[in-house]
This record gives C-alpha cells, structure tokens and sequence, in this order.
C-alpha cells in the first residue's frame, strides 16, 4: 500500500484510519472508500457549511494521492422542508413565508434568478465556489432520490421495522444532557449551522395515536409535510395521511408512492448503509445525546451498514462577527471569500487547523496579515525551511490529486495591490505604472502577471473598506499646514525629498522613508532597532503621520513606500512643497 510522505498533519491520520477502516468494510459491489458531507440548500450555504466539504474533500484528496479509488458524496438535501424564509437574500420578501412546509425544490428562486427553484439557486453558487478550489465531488440530489424511488426499499424497510426504530429513539427523548459550567449558550443560530447534514430542527418523527412512524408524506394537495400518518398496513403498504395545514387527506400505496420522506434522523444512518459511507465530519452539537450522529449510530445496524468515522468540526468564524448562520442574511459564503482571495488561501485555511480547532476568516483588515503569513510560508516551502506540516498544509492548498491550482504568476504583497488598488481606483493603466516600479531591475509588464490576486485584492477594497478609509490623494498642497511647519519637520521633508529618485522602487523607499528620522538623529539610515534608542519609533511615527497629512490629509494609509510610488514622483515634490 503506498503510504503518505506527509505524515504529520491531521489530514494524513485521517486517511490512514479512513482506508483501514475501507479495508475492513470492503465489498465487492462498492467502492473500496466512500467519504460523505451533506448540505441542506435552504439559504446561502456559508463559510462553516464549507467545513463539512473541505474535511472530507482534504482526506479524500491525500487517499487519491495514495493511488486509491474514492467517491467523495455531496448529498444536497433539496428534499428538506423549507422551514422559514431566510433575512436579508436579494429578490426575497414576506410572500415566501407561504412556501414554508414544502421541499426546498419546490419553492421559487429568488426574483431574477435564472435557476428553476429555492434549492438550485444555492446549489449553483456552492457548486460553482467547488469548482474554483478544485474539490472533486459526486453530488446527488435527495429529491430526485425519493422522486425517482431510488430508496423504496429503505422506506419500507423502516416502516416494517417502526417500532426498533422508535425504541432506539426513545432512548433519548427524555433524556437531558448534563449542564457544562463552561459551556457558553447556544443559540439556535449556531445549532443551525452546526448541523452540518441536513436540517438540525426536523423531528424525528415521534409517536401519535395511530403510533411511531419515521414517514413524513408531503401534502398532495398542497404540497407541505405538515402531514400525519393515520394508518398504515404492513401487508399492503397502504397509508393514510391527513394534512393539517389544508384540511386534504389521501390513502395511498407507499410501494408505489414517491411524495415523501424519511425523517431526519432516520434519513441520514439509512445514506450511510445504502451508500456505504466510512468517513463523514459532524457538527460540533451532535456531542449531545440524542443527537442526529449518536441516534444514527443505533439505526444504521437496521439498514445493515454501519456508522462512519469522523470528526466533529468546530465553528468557522468570520473577523467582526461571532457566528455564522445561514438561516440570516448577510453571512458571508465561499463565493464572497473567493472574491477578495485566491482558492489557495482559503484551503489553507481549512487545512492547517484540525476541524476540531475553530478559527476565523478574515473580510476586514486581517486579511493582509493573512496573506503576509501565506506569503511567507510559501518562501519557506520553496527554500527547503518550513516544518513538515506546514509543508503538508501548503501542499494541500496549492494542489490536489489533479494537478496544480491556477496561481498568480507574480504573487505581489496583497497589502501591496490592495494599496494600489485603492490609490488608482479602477485606474488599470495607473496601476501597471506603479506595479511595474516596484522592481525596476524586474518590473511587471502586463497587469495580468499579477492576476487573479490583484483582483481579489481590488475586489476587498472596493467591498469591504468603508468609503471614509480609502485613500483619495490631495489635488493641491497643504499650503497652510506646510507654513506652519517647524525647521527639524522641514530638515525631515529635506531628506526625504533629497534621497527620493535613487531610493525609487519599493525595497528602496521603505529603506529611504524608516532611514529619514534615523539620519536626522545622526545615525545610519540602515541602523538596526536593536543599535537605536526607544525614541526613534516616535520620531518615525511622527514622521510617518506628517507625510499622511501632507499627501492624503489623514493620519493614517496604505503602507507609505507603495503610497509614495502611486502618486509618483513630481506630484510628492508638490504636495511636500518642494
């Protein structure tokens, strides 16, 4: 068996113990590894839903690695109940709220949406975010599944065996877990988008007078599962429903009925077995007892399969924001991430943390530290000095088993085309002007050397940088501010201006711009902090804040060095007052 040579990442354990784990299930009519995520199309499907992907997709891309076959399921739960009309999605108002109660495939798109229903309209975003990270995915539709009787036997099966089932459940329903001193609240926004498969708030299909059932029939009137089974006969599989939402009721034969589903936490074991799942990731609410993984767990063994291996997975979080849901409006989805960065850095993200350690997605400011921290790892990589598992996350991020990720060919500083970005607002001819002076011994000769980053990186700054934050460069001098000007501020401008054309790329301003306030103290410009004393940062940052000033009337901006090279040459000599 070949074996990984990257060995000490998580992703790595995970695939060892997912093809022993194939090894020991193996049957000659599936194949040999089959991992499995789930996503319910309710409304944008978000950052943390993203995680129940990329575990599996990680895991099955270091097996594929490994020359293994490998069936990564996507399960769209499109035959979920629409439970309530989601805040703040474009082309959606009140008048959704009457669909509530129908399969999410038969609720309308949003207005001006080229998709044929609720459920595609959402597919089609995730799907298309899939695609440009390079995740390899078999999906499947729940409704055609249930539609076409794909799971007639399973139904059936489940209904014959209600009562197994019911017991197993009841294990649970009076059953509260243990409070946890430590355990922050939970709110039902975060146990929305803990569930990872499926819907968190389905029942479990409890028991009536006419007794358990773990069928819910869809309405042949209108089309809602605010139904009830009456009856049913083993024999015949005749069932009757009736619908509390309009009143309709019908008998029918559920071996020939294809208008309904199992519930939830039947629905889910009975994919494992059908499908022979080995590995699938959890939500970090399925610790709790009678929880849709542990109840599974029980009822898999009905359908004859067994239940994956698999993690629970902690939060994804975004920077300003303590949680995601996607039952909210305004949550950022991968094609948002996507948009502000390259797929490299958001599998990074998803690959250098265990999916039990929570971490954040950067939309504000943080997302140039980020990129300074990806940046840095990816020299490592190439010079032979990082760790090994920094090694085996990069590796994943930048490719998969099929080949390599498109990339930037000049990955320039983010902050650097963020800047640039901002200075020459939308200005591309600006831009490459200033772009190809940052190296003048190898400058850039076509914007594209340095795309897609710096569209991502335009992208942010046209986004999610308030208006009162971008940089607009004075038209004319600070006339007043420049009079009142004290001799060691003036001496400092001297300098500067004195040392611009031969420091005039990015290495040399930044060499040029920290230097001033060292030489006006009389020390070397290139003088270490370590030779320097403690009053020197302050003379830098008061230097600093005046050039701020003088060329874009804040305190603040884009780093000075990539400033000074946007506004070019003559105009600095101008709005300094030379």
């Amino acid at each position: 068996m070949a074996q990984s040579t990257e060995t000490t990442d998580w992703v790595s354990r995970f695939a060892d113990e997912v093809v022993a784990e194939s090894e020991r299930r193996a049957a000659p009519d599936k194949p040999r590894v089959v991992v499995a995520s789930g996503l319910s199309p309710s409304g944008p499907i978000h950052l943390g839903n993203l995680r129940e992907v990329m575990t599996p997709h990680l895991v099955a891309d270091e097996i594929r690695r490994r020359g293994h076959e490998v069936r990564h399921l996507i399960s769209w739960d499109d035959y979920d109940r629409y439970r309530k009309v989601p805040a703040g999605v474009p082309g959606v108002d009140e008048t959704w709220a009457e669909h509530i109660g129908k399969p999410l495939t038969s609720v309308p798109a949003p207005k001006g949406s080229p998709h044929a229903n609720w459920a595609e309209h959402f597919k089609a975003a995730m799907t298309a975010s899939l695609a440009e990270m390079g995740v390899e995915f078999d999906g499947i539709s729940q409704t055609a599944q249930y539609t076409s009787g794909v799971y007639r036997e399973q139904i059936l099966h489940a209904m014959k065996h209600r009562r197994d089932i019911d017991a197993i459940l009841d294990q649970y329903r009076t059953k509260k877990s243990p409070a946890k001193k430590s355990q922050k609240p939970v709110d039902e926004a975060e146990l929305e988008a803990a569930e990872g498969s499926g819907a968190a708030a389905e029942d479990d299909g409890g028991s009536g007078s006419a007794g358990y059932f773990p069928y819910k029939p869809y309405c042949g009137n209108c089309e809602k599962d605010l139904t009830t089974v009456t009856a049913y006969d083993d024999d015949s599989t005749e069932l009757t429903y009736a619908c509390t939402a309009c009143g309709f009721s019908e008998t029918v034969r559920l071996s020939e009925f294809n208008r309904g589903k199992l519930v939830w936490k039947v629905d889910w074991p009975m994919r494992w077995a059908y499908e022979g799942v080995v590995f699938e990731p959890s939500g970090v609410d399925h610790s709790s007892p009678g929880s849709s993984f542990q109840v599974g767990g029980q009822i898999v063994g009905i359908f004859g399969g067994e239940q994956p291996i698999g993690p629970m997975y902690a939060f994804v979080g975004i920077s300003g924001m303590a949680k995601m849901s996607s039952s909210k409006g305004g949550v950022p989805t991968p094609s948002d991430a996507l948009r502000i960065m390259e797929p490299q850095l958001l599998r990074w993200l998803y690959a250098r943390r265990r999916p039990n350690q929570s971490f954040k997605i950067a939309f504000d400011q943080e997302i140039q530290r980020l990129y300074d921290e990806w940046d840095r790892l990816d020299a490592k990589v190439a010079d032979g000095s990082a760790l090994p598992a920094d090694v085996a996350a990069h590796s994943r991020a930048v490719r998969t088993a099929a080949g390599e990720l498109p990339r930037t060919p000049r990955p320039l500083p983010y902050r650097t085309l963020a800047s640039v970005a901002d200075i020459t607002a939308g200005h591309e001819d600006q831009a490459l002007r200033i772009l190809g002076e940052l190296d003048p011994a190898n400058p850039i000769a076509a914007l594209d050397q340095a795309r897609p980053r710096y569209d991502k990186a335009e992208a942010w700054i046209n986004t999610h940088v308030p208006a009162d934050q971008r940089t607009v460069v004075r038209a004319e001098p600070d006339a007043e501010l420049l009079k009142s000007l004290d001799e060691p501020s003036r001496q400092s401008l001297r300098l500067l201006l004195d040392g611009l054309a031969d420091h005039w790329s990015l290495d040399g301003l930044t060499h040029h711009v920290y230097g001033v306030p060292k030489v006006q103290a009389g020390f070397p410009a290139d003088a270490t902090p370590k030779e320097l004393p403690p009053e020197i940062k302050t003379a830098q940052r008061t230097f600093f804040a005046l050039l701020y000033h003088l060329l874009v009337g804040r305190d603040t901006g884009p780093r000075l060095p990539t400033l000074l090279l946007a506004v070019g040459q003559d105009r600095v000599r101008t709005l300094l007052g030379e």
